[in-house]
């Protein structure tokens, strides 16, 4: 299969494509890598550095689905600049579904949030529950799912919703819970967290990429236009510490905090297509403190996307 990857550079990208490529597809990324290029050269990959708020239908045509991963992620980003967000999160959402449509491609996979579902106490958090997103952000991802399923008369949209993704991509991201905790431990011996009872839910990033394989299977075309949660395991972020900590004797200090996000993601819908989940936050952390050793990790502001996104001051 041909297949467009949006922001297949991003951290999430740049795994996905070698998966894709690995099971024998032959993959398009068009990205402004805004965080880097990210990508090993291969025959089967083309690599088009360019702004999703540009495209054109030429960028599209020959092509049997779209990836959407592009867009300005997590809420300290989103609120340095709410425009650029509702422009490349929202208003470019139905710009590609009218050139999808001009270039005869009908299958979507577009990846949202499971944090439209904002501050939740319930225990199942079901695809079906209520959303009360509570930031520009988590609003941003609720109606560019709006905007891909108004398009469900003439594209077969899937809509994944991920839990908060962890482990290693070669756009490594140290501004996600299981990822920060980690480098803090490697690095300082030190865990800071604040609160500690806010739960999250997450999803390993191997886990989350043969998500989309799965979907992209044609036997599960059948879930047409539906929407899928995607985490495996609530965990308060103190527990998340105390894993860190059992692996790394690391100290844990807890300090007050004001962010009140607190969720949690029942992903039996997707499991019940038969979609199995491999890893686990355990796994990531495992495979996390390995490469920070291998390599001699030291971050710099490309790991963090409210800091590149300053520096990059983007219009």
């Amino acid at each position: 299969m041909k297949i467009i990857i949006l922001g297949g550079s991003g951290y999430i990208g740049a795994v996905l494509c070698n998966l894709l490529i690995y099971h024998g597809h032959k993959i398009k990324v068009i990205d402004a890598q805004w965080f880097g290029k990210n990508l090993i050269n291969n025959k089967n990959l083309k690599i088009i550095k360019k702004d999703i708020r540009n495209l054109n239908v030429n960028d599209l045509k020959g092509y049997d689905a779209i990836i959407h991963l592009a867009n300005i992620a997590n809420d300290p980003s989103v609120l340095l600049k709410p425009e650029l967000s509702w422009e490349v999160n929202v208003l470019s959402s139905m710009k590609i579904c009218e050139l999808a449509i001009a270039a005869k491609i009908k299958k979507i996979i577009f990846s949202s949030s499971g944090s439209v579902y904002g501050i939740s106490k319930e225990k199942r958090v079901t695809e079906k529950t209520a959303l009360k997103p509570i930031s520009v952000y988590n609003k941003t991802k609720m109606i560019a799912e709006r905007v891909f399923l108004s398009y469900s008369k003439y594209l077969n949209t899937t809509i994944i919703r991920p839990a908060t993704v962890c482990g290693i991509s070669k756009r490594l991201r140290l501004d996600v819970s299981v990822n920060m905790l980690t480098y803090q431990a490697w690095k300082n011996n030190l865990i800071t967290v604040f609160g500690g009872t806010q739960v999250r839910p997450n999803i390993h990033i191997l886990d989350l990429c043969n998500a989309f394989l799965h979907f992209l299977n044609k036997k599960n075309y059948k879930y047409k236009n539906q929407i899928f949660n995607a985490g495996f395991e609530n965990l308060s972020i103190i527990d998340i510490a105390k894993k860190i900590q059992k692996l790394t004797n690391c100290e844990i200090k807890i300090k007050k905090s004001d962010d009140p996000r607190s969720y949690r993601l029942n992903s039996d819908k997707i499991l019940n297509t038969g979609f199995v989940r491999k890893y686990s936050v355990d796994d990531a952390i495992l495979q996390l403190l390995s490469y920070f050793k291998k390599n001699n990790f030291k971050d710099t502001n490309k790991n963090y996307n409210i800091k590149r996104t300053r520096d990059l001051d983007i219009k």
